[in-house]
């Protein structure tokens, strides 16, 4: 029997998602462009060189703006694929400009697996992770998979950090014991 949290946070998913998928592609363009000073000012403050970003996936905010600026700092960028053995957690490919990317089965686009450009989590010294939803206590809600979750217990030391619209925003998130928080949370205007 589905717990009552768990038939909460399917709910929430489903209309923050609905939320975020009417927001227009000036306004998403916007956001991608207004994280990258809160970005940046948090990435000096931690000084971190290996940097795990996402491609965006279905509204998300789009962290591609920022990864040309890290790339003009030198800083190393990564993306998740999904681990094509080990279910429910990701690996991190190094990002370059010519990196070859190719579909997923799920819809969504990652580096083509080259084990010679990935990086052990536990070199990742900052995360910024996709979110369905987030809270003022900087719990993050994500689409279920526990993907991120797995990661964050992988590499406890990673700084996190959520991108969200406002609209992903809400008082308090149905959480759950494994749900971790994040350490920052940028929130598009």
């Amino acid at each position: 029997m589905q717990s009552s949290i768990q038939t909460d946070r399917q709910v929430l998913r489903k209309q923050l998602l609905e939320k975020r998928s009417h927001l227009s592609a000036e306004k998403q363009l916007q956001a991608s462009y207004d994280l990258v000073p809160i970005a940046l000012d948090i990435i000096e403050k931690q000084q971190a060189e290996h940097i795990a970003v996402y491609l965006p996936f279905k509204h998300e905010i789009s962290p591609l703006v920022l990864v040309e600026e890290l790339r003009k700092q030198g800083k190393k960028c990564y993306l998740p694929i999904i681990h094509p053995f080990s279910k429910n957690n990701l690996l991190f490919s190094r990002f370059k400009a010519n990196t070859p990317l190719e579909k997923h089965p799920w819809g969504l686009l990652q580096p083509k697996l080259d084990v010679r450009n990935v990086i052990p989590t536990s070199q990742i010294e900052m995360i910024f992770t996709p979110l369905v939803g987030c809270d003022k206590q900087l719990g993050r809600l994500g689409y279920g998979g526990g993907f991120y979750d797995r990661t964050f217990e992988q590499n406890p030391k990673a700084i996190r950090v959520g991108l969200a619209h406002t609209c992903q925003c809400v008082e308090k998130l149905p959480l759950e014991p494994w749900d971790k928080p994040l350490h920052h949370l940028i929130i598009a205007k």
